[in-house]
């Protein structure tokens, strides 16, 4: 006889579903991810892809916009969303049996099974269903077999939540014990003893934060007592956001994190740089301030997760805007778009002429010396099969990236440079690229100097890229390519001043008006 789900208690953090338009939904309509919305079909068919997006198809499958008119029911005490949302819930069990033979492929996948979970627990304080019931039990079992669990990943965190809430429901102490010892394990193996996250994207730092916070919540109303480990590790994400967040207020965009995802202000140490095992550099010159000068250096072990090949890439802000941006994150779908743009090509590296990329390959920081006013790293590695090095120098009052690639042998490399769309060509001549805002601003002018053998070097190539700005959505930028060479120096400049450069002493002087950088010579 299946349990009486009447008996347990139901965990229904409802404030965890999206927001969503619900006139909408309880009309027929809805919209995910970003896209227009539609109109379901009726009789629904679940098996519906009107956008032909997988981000789209899974968010209709795990019914949180369901749980949204759960939530709506509960605040505002009007039965017609429950019984929208009873009506939704009750079709889906009823067409999409576990084993159904023409039911989508996103009805069971992990990560909608342990999304939906907790939207049935919050329907069953309401509504008790044979029904509902046995999609209950069915669901525990699923997100408790170790053969269906993502240890140390977003989705694991979130099968352990839907676990959590489904024991409680059931009166099944076992798993949820079982869920939160899970948790602990995974978020141990997730997030290191600095607070990076090792899915390699700023973005999934916050979302695994967030969900944590759900987490420890769901524990806490389950009865059991918060793992010291797991509330220590939530918080230690924080550091590692907060130094992932530029001037602007936006997470910078490595890996799979959009351009146009913000972060909340979390707390921070006194250190302006932050660097990682995990891979890692951020610094700027200030915090709290819009028009401080920022940048970001990608190493550390090989592409994993949702992280790119952009190892060696850096990414620059200064005087209050973003100068450097890599192609950035468009989405998950399986196109050769998306592919690129988790290719080196997208980002700011140098590539090895001639030579195979070797994917996965990690990266050495060799060598880091961080002043107040300047910052410089060496890093390594064999991507190419041969051994390639970046030298970065980072100059604050004034603002100039300076950044030294080489690669050994005969071999010779082509550094890119993606800029920010609003910037384009204005000028052009040997070893200088002279870049303006569109908006005709000359204090919004860059200058990219390319010096090989101390002396400015020409043949630089410029070439239109797209870029993405944000989920689903691109614009063109200027790419800068420098001319093939075995070592290269690559200098940015922010500021309408060309600057001045010479070679004295065996030193490389950079003039501008606010002072001299002196660069090191080999």
């Amino acid at each position: 006889m299946p349990w009486r789900i009447r008996d347990g208690r139901a965990v229904c953090l409802a404030d965890q579903f999206p927001l969503i338009d619900t006139a909408e939904v309880m009309n027929g309509r809805v919209r995910f991810a970003g896209l227009p919305s539609v109109s379901l079909p009726t009789p629904m068919d679940w098996r519906v892809d009107p956008h032909g997006n997988r981000s789209w198809a899974m968010n209709l499958h795990t019914l949180r916009w369901a749980g949204r008119l759960v939530a709506e029911y509960e605040r505002s005490g009007e039965r017609a969303y429950l019984d929208r949302a009873a009506e939704l819930v009750h079709d889906w069990i009823r067409a999409n049996p576990r084993r159904g033979g023409h039911v989508s492929p996103w009805a069971w996948a992990e990560h909608a099974i342990a999304l939906r979970a907790p939207v049935l627990v919050c329907l069953s304080a309401h509504v008790h269903t044979e029904l509902l019931s046995g999609s209950l039990i069915e669901h525990g079992r699923i997100l408790a077999d170790p053969a269906r669990y993502r240890p140390g990943h977003n989705h694991g965190l979130d099968q352990d939540i839907a676990l959590v809430v489904v024991a409680c429901r059931l009166g099944r102490t076992r798993w949820r014990d079982l869920a939160i010892s899970r948790m602990t394990a995974s978020a141990e193996l997730a997030i290191d003893g600095q607070g990076a996250l090792h899915e390699q994207a700023p973005r999934y730092a916050l979302y695994v934060h967030r969900r944590m916070g759900v987490a420890l919540r769901a524990i806490e109303e389950s009865g059991a007592v918060i793992p010291d480990g797991l509330a220590l590790r939530r918080a230690a994400l924080e550091s590692f956001i907060a130094h992932a967040t530029q001037p602007d207020g936006y997470l910078v965009p490595i890996g799979d994190s959009p351009a146009d995802q913000r972060a909340p202000a979390f707390a921070h140490g006194p250190s302006t740089v932050g660097i990682f095992d995990a891979g890692y550099v951020f610094g700027r010159s200030a915090w709290n301030d819009p028009r401080s000068a920022y940048y970001s250096i990608r190493f550390g072990p090989g592409r994993r997760l949702h992280g790119h090949e952009d190892h060696l890439g850096v990414t620059y802000h200064a005087h209050g805007r973003p100068i450097l941006v890599e192609a950035g994150f468009h989405s998950y779908e399986r196109t050769a778009y998306v592919a690129w743009t988790r290719s080196p090509e997208a980002h700011n590296v140098p590539i090895v002429a001639d030579a195979a990329f070797r994917p996965g390959r990690a990266t050495a920081l060799l060598e880091s010396s961080v002043g107040p006013a300047r910052q410089s790293y060496t890093l390594s590695d064999r991507a190419y099969g041969l051994r390639r090095a970046r030298e970065i120098i980072v100059s604050h009052g004034p603002d100039l990236l300076a950044v030294r690639d080489s690669v050994a042998g005969p071999a010779v490399l082509r550094s890119r440079w993606h800029f920010h769309p609003s910037l384009r060509v204005l000028a052009q001549r040997d070893g200088i690229v002279i870049l303006g805002d569109v908006s005709g601003d000359e204090d919004r002018r860059v200058t990219l100097a390319q010096l090989s053998e101390g002396r400015l070097v020409g043949g630089q190539e410029t070439e239109v890229t797209t870029i993405s700005t944000g989920y689903l959505r691109t614009t063109e930028a200027t790419t800068v390519i420098s001319p093939a060479a075995g070592r290269l120096l690559t200098v940015i400049v922010p500021g309408p001043a060309e600057p001045d450069i010479a070679l004295r002493d065996g030193r490389i002087i950079v003039g501008l008006p606010a002072g001299a950088v002196e660069l090191p010579y080999r």
